[in-house]
């Protein structure tokens, strides 16, 4: 059987891996002229390790990325609101990595190429369109000037926020949905905090800081490549600004109005970091509604093309690796291919859904909005002003949601 992929990032390329795991031939159709290793930091959750880990991919996982120890959640003023383990240490059975995106989509991009062949992605194509027959599928796409078209037993389209399959599949649906949010996010070498494995969030309703390290110095142990990000309510978006690009360059005299005499904090000055890092990016925070169905016969959706969603609980790439997985595994134990992704649809779209909406109330960096709006110029005590129980259940509350609720038993240090 064959399976065409629209869609050469991470959730495209994985899902290729599970697929040509199972049994399956694999052609993938990417956009870009080329499978470029562009993005900044994300971090990959362990139920995704595990299953990248399944395909082989710890070692480079472990060259490529940091294995996340310890994340804190803090106010402006550096205190801590919550304070726990995370991966091994917090009694899972791999570990949690920051990780640069590039480098995440070059490993797997690599593993596509090692295993299936160089053929088995096709770049400058753009998909056009598809039709269904009873026993296949075909697209269409265009490579330069050249309009051509492949068959396949059935399309998966992993082709993102702007996904044209979606598009397709939901032709009224139109833009994605800004909310007013503007992210600027950046990475550069940084000076090692804690124990150089530490991840740190720190703000509230108005501003949210983001501080973590996604690689090793091979020249300094003292160093680290680090991942930054702020997050605030902005007007700068313009009519020229796309929503759900990635690669729009980011302005200083937007951010650094927001980060300074804001922030106090004992581990970075975020206006000194965002002066050093030299280019960075801004993305408009944007998801779309949940769907009532993924799957159309022989046709799915996958990753962000499938559930968007605001870049807040480390969660976006993790769920499409996710997604990856179930797609593989239900093609590979149903009798029809009909009937395969109409198992995936179920059993992926009700808990997507419900971690993008609950990402639009701040997932479990809710809980620094809930502290600030009851002390926004500080504590004495984190109790008085909000239970270890009810923080516990704002953080790990959506941990249980989105699959990756591990035994760590002290959420304070």
């Amino acid at each position: 059987m064959k399976a065409l992929i629209a869609g050469a990032g991470i959730g495209g390329l994985t899902a290729a891996l599970f697929l040509h795991r199972a049994g399956f031939e694999v052609e993938i159709f990417e956009r870009a002229d080329a499978v470029r290793e562009l993005g900044v930091g994300i971090n990959m959750l362990p139920h995704a390790v595990s299953l990248l880990a399944e395909l082989g991919l710890m070692d480079a996982l472990d060259a490529a990325g940091i294995r996340t120890r310890e994340l804190i959640y803090a106010n402006r003023f550096g205190q801590v609101i919550w304070q726990e383990l995370r991966g091994i240490e917090a009694g899972h059975a791999v570990p949690q990595f920051s990780i640069h995106r590039g480098r995440l989509l070059g490993l797997v991009h690599n593993a596509v190429i090692d295993r299936l062949g160089q053929g088995s992605i096709r770049t400058g194509c753009r998909v056009h369109g598809f039709e269904q027959e009873a026993q296949s599928v075909t697209v269409h796409f265009s490579q330069g000037a050249r309009a051509l078209q492949a068959r396949g037993d059935l399309l998966v389209g992993a082709d993102g926020i702007h996904s044209t399959v979606r598009a397709a599949l939901f032709p009224e649906e139109g833009l994605p949905v800004w909310n007013g949010v503007m992210l600027w996010r950046g990475t550069t070498r940084w000076p090692a905090w804690r124990d150089g494995r530490t991840m740190a969030i720190a703000g509230g309703n108005y501003a949210k800081f983001v501080f973590y390290p996604i690689g090793e110095d091979p020249d300094d142990p003292a160093m680290r490549l680090t991942n930054w990000a702020v997050m605030a309510r902005s007007n700068a978006l313009q009519t020229d600004r796309t929503l759900g690009d990635w690669s729009r360059l980011g302005d200083l005299a937007q951010v650094l109005p927001i980060v300074r005499d804001r922030f106090r904090l004992d581990y970075v000055d975020p206006a000194e970091i965002i002066c050093a890092t030299g280019e960075f990016y801004e993305y408009p925070n944007c998801d779309r509604e949940p769907l009532p169905r993924w799957s159309f016969r022989r046709i799915t959706l996958l990753g962000d093309a499938a559930h968007p969603m605001y870049p807040v609980g480390s969660n976006g790439a993790s769920q499409a690796i996710l997604d990856a997985h179930s797609l593989a595994e239900h093609l590979r134990t149903h009798t029809s291919v009909e009937a395969a992704l109409c198992a995936y649809d179920s059993e992926r779209r009700p808990p997507t859904s419900e971690i993008v909406v609950s990402n639009r109330r701040g997932g479990p960096e809710g809980v620094i909005d809930l502290i600030e709006a009851r002390a926004p110029d500080g504590f004495d005590d984190i109790e008085v002003v909000a239970s270890f129980e009810e923080r516990e259940q704002v953080v790990r509350g959506y941990a249980r949601l989105a699959g990756f609720a591990a035994g760590n038993p002290q959420g304070e240090a």
